[in-house]
């Protein structure tokens, strides 16, 4: 039943994608790293070693996927400011996986949710972009 489960969420997902605007896929990701702290917090509180390693790999993929997005030329400042703040998550990830630090996934999961609740502002006449990449994200 489980597994019938993932691939509907995983053929749900793709299917979102398909279809999802730009805006609407950074969002998601932003969601999926979310997602991924909370399991790894979960996790760590359960002890649960193998479920934190995943989860907290998936956010550092996402998280790098949101980094090397970033269109550093057109953005400028805001470009630099966003990737200085996923390099700090991302050290702060790799900190709590060694670690087993709750207190540094909470940190990660502050700053993520802070620039996420900036994203889901931007106006929608404002998402006008034809890929990710046209935006520091």
């Amino acid at each position: 039943m489980r597994g019938s489960l993932q691939s509907y969420r995983k053929v749900s997902l793709e299917s979102e994608i398909g279809v999802a605007s730009p805006h609407r896929i950074v969002q998601m990701m932003f969601e999926g790293a979310l997602q991924r702290i909370a399991q790894a917090k979960f996790a760590i509180e359960q002890k649960n070693h193998t479920l934190k390693g995943e989860s907290i790999g998936k956010a550092i993929g996402i998280i790098g996927g949101l980094n090397g997005s970033l269109n550093m030329e057109a953005e400028g400042d805001v470009a630099s400011n966003l990737s200085a703040l996923y390099d700090f998550m991302l050290v702060k990830l790799s900190e709590a996986n060694m670690n087993n630090d709750a207190k540094a996934l909470e940190d990660v999961s502050g700053v993520l949710r802070t620039i996420k609740e900036g994203w889901d502002a931007i106006p929608e006449d404002k998402h006008l972009l034809t890929s990710a990449n046209d935006a520091s994200i």
